[in-house]
């Protein structure tokens, strides 16, 4: 479900350099879906025809991330 405010309110939760990455990422398609909290740091899960990308805390992008998403 995709929520226009909810996406707001996440891109607020990211850190600058996560936000530089996601926003590279837009540009080819993507949108933020969500984002998870951890002790890690905060993982931003981004979708493109249901393919996900992630981003690290360090901003780090991995577009083949082994993760599951419903």
């Amino acid at each position: 479900r995709h929520v226009e405010g909810a996406e707001v309110e996440w891109w607020d939760k990211l850190s600058l350099a996560q936000k530089f990455a996601a926003s590279s990422l837009t540009q080819f398609g993507y949108d933020l879906a969500f984002i998870r909290s951890s002790s890690a740091g905060t993982l931003a899960v981004l979708l493109c025809d249901d393919k996900p990308a992630t981003i690290n805390s360090d901003g780090e992008i991995d577009t083949a991330p082994n993760i599951t998403v419903r």
